[in-house]
C-alpha cells in the first residue's frame, strides 16, 4: 500500500472499528459511565447507581481501590465510600481499567507477537504512568493509569479487524537474535493497512466518546510533542512509561526499537535522571501488584 490520503486514512479507521464493533466493545455500563461523568451536571449518587446494577464490576472496583498497588491507609467497603474519597473520575477511570481486561484476550498470533504479551505490556505501562505521576507530583494518578493502560489499544484494533496483516507486519518487521526490534513498525504499520496502531487506538477513543486526554495519548504516544503543549503532559507521561516498562523486558516491544527518550520530552515534564531510576526501582513490584489486582 503507498501513502494514503487523510481522508482514505479516516475510511480505513472508522471501516476497522465498526469491523470490530462486534467481537470487542466496552460493555454498555461503561459507556455510560463515560458519558455520565463527562456530564457536569452529574452527581456521585448518578455514579453510584449506575455502578450498583453491575454486582461484578462494583466488586472489580473495589478490588482495585483496596490493592497494594493503590496502598490506601484502609480498606474501603462501598462503591459509594471510594466516590466519597476518591471522587468521580478517579472511580470512572477505575471503572474503565476493570472492563478493558476482557478487550486483551488472545492467544498467539505470531512467534513475536500474542495478546498476553500486550496485556503485560499494557498494565506494566500502566503502574509505570501512575509512579510517574506520583513521582513528579503531578496529580490525576487514575488518569495516568488508564492513560498508561489502554496506550497501544490501536493495536487490538488491528488484531480484531485486520489479523492477516498484522500476521505479515510480524512475519516482516526484523529483530535481533535477542528479539529487539531492528525495523520501524509504525513505517510497516502505514505501509501494510494505511494507518499506524496510533491513528486506530486513537479512531477507537473518538468512537467510544472517551475524554479527548485518552486520544491524544493513544494518538501520539510515540510523538507528544507535536501535541499543543497544553495537551502533552498525559501523553509524555506514557511516552516515558513506555519505554521504562520495555527496558525492564515487561511484555510486547515491536514498536520501540530505541529505548531512548527524547530529551525534549524530559524537559516538557521536568523530569530528572534521579525522579526516572526511582520509578524504574519500583516498576517490578508495581507490575506484580497490578497484575494481581487485574488477574
Amino acid at each position: 500500500m503507498g501513502a494514503t490520503t487523510n481522508a482514505e486514512q479516516a475510511v480505513i479507521i472508522d471501516t476497522a472499528i465498526k469491523g470490530i464493533s462486534h467481537i470487542a466493545t466496552l460493555p454498555e455500563i461503561t459507556l455510560k459511565i463515560i458519558e455520565l461523568v463527562e456530564d457536569p451536571s452529574s452527581t456521585a449518587q448518578d455514579l453510584h447507581k449506575i455502578i450498583s446494577n453491575d454486582p461484578a464490576l462494583c466488586s472489580r472496583i473495589l478490588k482495585v481501590v483496596n490493592s497494594a498497588f493503590y496502598g490506601l491507609p484502609r480498606q474501603i467497603g462501598s462503591i459509594n465510600r471510594a466516590i466519597v474519597l476518591l471522587g468521580l473520575n478517579a472511580v470512572k477511570n477505575i471503572a474503565i481499567a476493570a472492563s478493558l481486561t476482557k478487550l486483551f484476550r488472545g492467544g498467539d498470533l505470531s512467534p513475536q507477537f500474542s495478546a498476553r504479551d500486550l496485556w503485560i505490556h499494557s498494565i506494566a505501562t500502566a503502574a509505570a504512568s501512575k509512579l510517574l505521576c506520583d513521582e513528579l507530583r503531578l496529580g490525576l494518578p487514575d488518569e495516568a493509569f488508564l492513560a498508561g493502560l489502554m496506550h497501544d489499544i490501536g493495536i487490538m484494533v488491528e488484531m480484531q479487524a485486520m489479523r492477516k496483516q498484522l500476521v505479515q507486519l510480524f512475519d516482516e518487521l526484523p529483530f535481533a537474535e535477542d528479539g529487539t526490534p531492528t525495523g520501524n513498525m509504525l513505517e510497516m504499520e502505514q505501509r501494510i493497512f494505511g494507518a499506524d496502531h496510533q491513528a486506530f487506538g486513537a479512531g477507537l477513543c473518538e468512537s467510544w466518546k472517551f475524554p479527548k486526554s485518552f486520544g491524544f495519548v493513544s494518538g501520539h504516544h510515540h510523538d507528544p510533542l507535536v501535541l499543543p503543549r497544553e495537551n502533552r503532559r498525559l501523553s509524555s507521561i506514557v511516552y516515558l512509561a513506555d519505554r521504562m516498562t520495555a527496558k525492564l523486558g515487561l511484555g510486547f516491544r515491536a514498536d520501540l526499537p530505541d529505548l531512548t527518550p527524547d530529551e525534549g520530552v524530559i524537559e516538557e515534564l521536568g523530569v530528572t535522571r534521579e525522579q526516572i531510576a526511582n520509578v524504574e526501582e519500583g516498576l517490578p513490584k508495581a507490575y506484580e501488584e497490578v497484575e494481581a489486582t487485574f488477574a
